[in-house]
Order: C-alpha cells, then structure tokens, then sequence
C-alpha cells in the first residue's frame, strides 16, 4: 500500500518546481503556458528533476566536490527505485525489481523534499516508467566521463540519454500511451539536444568537450583545432549545413507523432516547444554559421509570433513530414 500523501507537501513542491523552470528553461516555460492544470505542474516537477541531475554533473557544487560525484549519482539511482516500490510493474526491466535496488545509503543527492514530493506524486499519478529517468543518470555518468566524441553513433546514444528521454518521461503526461509516440517522442529530445550542441560549441569548448562527432568533422577537412580557432569558412559551413539538415530531420520526425497526443494543450505545446527550438537553427544560419562570435538565439517577438501560429494554425508550426524522412548521409571527400 502507498504511503498517505502529504498534499501540502506536493503542492509546495510543484511550486519549487515551477520556478527552477521559469528561472532556468525559459522556452520550455513559455511553452508550457499552452498546457493546463495537473499537466502543467508535472511538466515543472519532471524539468526540476533533470534540472537538478544537470547542475549535480555541471554545477559549481559538483565542481567543488567531483570525487562524490558517482556516489550521488548512485544515491540518485536509489531515490528513484524507491518512487517504483509501490509499482513494480512500472520498474526497470533491465535493472530489475526496486525492492532489491534501494539500499540504506545516505549519500546526498540534489533534491528537495518538497520537489521530490510532486516529482513523485507526477510519477504515479501519470504512471510514468522507470527506465526513462535511469536511462537519464546514464547520460549524467557519461559525462562525467566522456568529453569527445568519436562517431555519431557514440553522440545518438548520449542525446538519446540526456534528452530523448525526456520527451518518454513527458508523454504519459501529455495524455498518450500509445507505443507509437515512443520513438517521436525521443526524437523531439534528440532534435532539440543536437540543436543545443551546435549552438554551444564555443561554451562546450571553453568547459574542456567536444561534442561534434572527430570522424564527422574528418570527413569535412576539420579537427578540433579548427574548433579552437572559431574560423568560419566553407568546410565549416558544410559541415554545420549537414548537422542543420540531421536536426530538421528528427525535429520531422517527431512532428509525425504528434497526433498521437490527447491531452488538452498538448499538440500545441510540443509544437511550439519544437518551432521555438527548431528556429534556433534558423538563426545559426542567418549567422552564417557563425556560433563561435555570439550565441544564436530566438527573440521574445519571435517566440511570441510562434505561438500565436501555434493558436491559429497548429498544423503549420512543427508541420507533419509528408512522406517518409530520410537522414542526410555522411559525404565522402566532403574536406577536398
């Protein structure tokens, strides 16, 4: 039987919760304006959990005690089996029953009571699955890790971690549990988590990563020290039109899932969500590929027009692909 809930408790939490998203993820709170009711402060609770995961890795807290590192992480793994041991049937297949997971540790972890309190009530009220939010750890060990990246496959796996389970996470609170929203779903994290990647590559550089793939930016003529020198020429350019081309190409696919969505609000919000941060690219490119001298960005005015078509026209904002949607392939020769 389920512990009773302390409803003061949670709804403090959602509170918390809503302004670690308002402070930290601005897009991903304007969006959220399209969204209502309980589904709108699990939205915020779910944001808070992998907001704070983010800052234990990247922080200035986990700056100064990095050799605990692994060991919040693990306790991070615990807190969430312990959320399972009510729903087993909800459980890691892959790590096994929660009961035999949660052990006596008292390794801190990043987490308010009180936050923790609405993350839970979120899971269990939407019945959320386990393996989205390990699969979230992972990511956050991979970083701790992992600075370079040799292939795409290596990267896919890392954006998959860190974001494209979020988009699993949200789906049960965006009203489906339709299997087939699954894949779109994680392809929306992925879109938007390449897309912050190339936005980010002068600030990944100055905190010691690469995330561009070595063997991709071989096949242009470029290496890292290209990167360091934050010179803007054709290989560059080609390069970043290629990487453009695989962000459209997940933003697309995950605009063929939404229809899937039943919740109130939800189309709208993850089309907006999608527009907001698919636009990003368009400002790289009106940069001219330009990511090194300023940081690319969507205007207050920009986002606001976006919304606005998401209202009035819903199908033109994150528009559904017709057809089947093809990754662009790799180009041999591409550094002549």
């Amino acid at each position: 039987m389920s512990p009773p809930v302390d409803k003061a408790l949670v709804a403090r939490g959602y509170v918390l919760a809503k302004q670690v998203t308002r402070h930290h993820a601005k897009s991903f709170f304007f969006a959220s304006y399209l969204l209502f009711g309980l589904r709108r402060r699990a939205a915020f609770a779910l944001y808070a959990f992998c907001r704070r995961l983010d800052d234990m890795v990247d922080g200035d807290d986990a700056a100064s005690a990095a050799d605990a590192l692994p060991v919040r992480l693990a306790r991070a793994r615990q807190r969430v089996a312990e959320l399972y041991l009510p729903m087993p049937e909800l459980a890691s297949r892959e790590l096994g029953p929660p009961a035999d997971r949660v052990k006596g540790s008292e390794a801190a972890t990043p987490w308010d009571a009180r936050e923790f309190a609405a993350l839970e009530h979120t899971v269990r009220h939407f019945r959320i699955p386990e393996q989205p939010f390990q699969d979230l750890i992972s990511g956050m060990e991979m970083d701790l890790t992992k600075h370079r990246y040799a292939t795409w496959e290596e990267l896919d796996l890392y954006c998959y971690r860190v974001a494209g389970v979020v988009g699993l996470m949200l789906t049960p609170v965006l009203g489906c549990s339709d299997a087939a929203a699954v894949e779109p779903a994680a392809d929306l994290g992925r879109a938007m988590q390449l897309t912050n990647i190339l936005r980010d590559v002068r600030e990944d550089l100055e905190r010691g990563r690469v995330y561009l793939p070595a063997e991709e930016l071989a096949a242009f003529g470029l290496s890292e020290d290209d990167l360091r020198r934050g010179q803007v020429g054709a290989r560059w350019r080609s390069f970043m039109r290629f990487q453009v081309e695989r962000s459209r190409a997940y933003y697309a696919r995950a605009a063929a899932g939404v229809r899937y969505l039943t919740g109130f609000g939800s189309q709208r919000m993850v089309r907006l969500m999608g527009a907001i941060y698919g636009d990003i690219l368009r400002d790289i490119e009106a940069r001219d590929y330009d990511v090194f001298s300023a940081r690319a960005h969507v205007t207050t005015r920009r986002k606001l027009a976006l919304a606005s078509a998401a209202m009035v026209r819903p199908a033109a904002v994150l528009p559904a692909p017709q057809g089947e949607v093809r990754m662009p392939l790799l180009p041999t020769g591409a550094g002549g």
